[in-house]
């Protein structure tokens, strides 16, 4: 892998959005190409760094039987893992922003072996919230810098590099709830820790990453630091901060629904319909991997088409979907999760490269912000729908949901980037 990536080619250069891509760090390069052979690494590693974290919720059927918890302690454990996720990355991505840290990639995956360990081993809910909160430290710290590896290796192709580094996050993601089904649920919260081999191998590739990382900050110029107003678009401070006010909104549209799924579809469907636990978690994978393919296809396809499209569709095109599905059965629940996952889930990697276009040289900030608000969200979205079912109902929960793809209206406000 380290012969793969010192053979791919960045120069020193000057441009946002032309031929020459600036690396949003600080630096400028000259892509021939995406570095295909990073930015796979950066997905590899991101799969794993996701399939660590993506446990949590996928054991809290196992996790409420044993420690006894309503589904409001159920939403604290997701708080969290969610709140330091939320609350660290904006400040990490800022500090990387002024002094990049190739290392703390791996750093951060060693952070969430750490919580994976301690998740093991919890004999009490404390020692359970505990370990989520190191494992959403491990997230804080892997994802801005990710990104901006990501941005760096993309070759001007700046979707396409977002969405083939987040799309391993989101295997990843998919993947806990089918591993947990065949390894953790027969064999207990122990076999838990069986999962630190992914999170090693984490370590091993992102170290690699981090070499290639470090020798292009050394070969390549320094450039001056651009500030909020100064943009590539053209647009006043005023308008940029309006309008990434306008693309956080449609974050917690996208995050707040999406937590209705990842913490409580299971519950959803074996309340329902009466499926087995394993066969619930089943069925998590197959929206889980629709989130995955989402993902894929909305990079490119705002490379393409413009990325205000993909944002104006992907959100708000989920309406139909959405508000179907409380009302079908089990086939068609299942059925209606995947388009659900696949539209919704490509507008991220579009909402990203379009703010990192508003703030060129922040992709740090934007990163941490963009990240982290999006794990904030998950987290109070947890928190909130795991009260409001303990009040009213898992089946009502969903019902109430499906109208939140409707705040995708206000993407009709977000400027047309040059």
């Amino acid at each position: 892998m380290r012969a793969g990536m010192r053979a791919e080619t960045l120069e020193a250069g000057a441009v946002e959005r032309g031929s020459v891509p600036s690396g949003g760090d600080g630096t400028s390069v000259r892509a021939t190409g995406p570095a295909l052979t990073v930015l796979l690494g950066l997905s590899l590693s991101h799969l794993l760094n996701d399939l660590v974290q993506s446990l949590l919720p996928a054991i809290y059927p196992l996790l409420k039987q044993s420690f006894h918890l309503d589904f409001g302690q159920i939403g604290l454990l997701t708080l969290a893992f969610q709140a330091t996720a939320s609350l660290l990355q904006p400040a990490i991505g800022l500090s990387t922003d002024r002094n990049p840290m190739p290392f703390s990639l791996a750093a951060g995956m060693a952070v969430s072996l750490v919580g994976l360990g301690l998740l093991s081993l919890a004999p009490t809910y404390a020692v359970l919230l505990a370990a989520a909160a190191l494992i959403g430290l491990g997230s804080a710290i892997f994802h801005p810098e990710a990104s901006r590896v990501a941005r760096l290796a993309s070759g001007g192709r700046y979707g396409l590099a977002q969405s083939v580094f987040q799309v391993g996050g989101n295997a990843g993601t998919a993947l806990g709830p089918l591993l947990a089904a065949f390894v953790v649920v027969p064999h207990g919260q122990g076999s838990v820790a069986w999962f630190g081999l992914a999170a090693l191998s984490g370590i091993a590739v992102l170290s690699a990453v981090g070499r290639w990382y470090a020798g292009r900050l050394a070969a390549a110029p320094r450039t001056p630091r651009v500030t909020i107003g100064s943009d590539a678009a053209g647009l006043s401070r005023a308008r940029i901060v309006a309008t990434i006010a306008i693309l956080l909104a449609l974050i917690f549209s996208k995050f707040f629904y999406t937590a209705s799924f990842s913490s409580y579809y299971t519950f959803y469907l074996i309340h329902r319909f009466g499926v087995p636990v394993a066969q619930s978690q089943l069925y998590l994978f197959v929206f889980l991997g629709s989130v995955a393919a989402g993902t894929l296809l909305g990079g490119p396809i705002g490379d393409r088409f413009g990325r205000k499209l993909v944002i104006w569709v992907s959100i708000l095109g989920v309406l139909p979907f959405t508000l179907a599905l409380p009302h079908v059965n089990l086939f068609w629940t299942v059925a209606l999760s995947v388009p659900i996952g696949l539209i919704l889930a490509s507008a991220m990697p579009a909402i990203l490269v379009y703010a990192q276009d508003l703030l060129p040289g922040r992709v740090g900030l934007v990163g941490g912000l963009f990240f982290g608000f999006a794990f904030g969200m998950g987290g109070l979205g947890a928190a909130l729908l795991g009260e409001l079912a303990d009040r009213i109902g898992i089946e009502q929960v969903y019902a109430l949901c499906a109208y939140l793809p409707l705040i995708g209206l206000l993407a009709v406000m977000l400027p047309r980037l040059r």
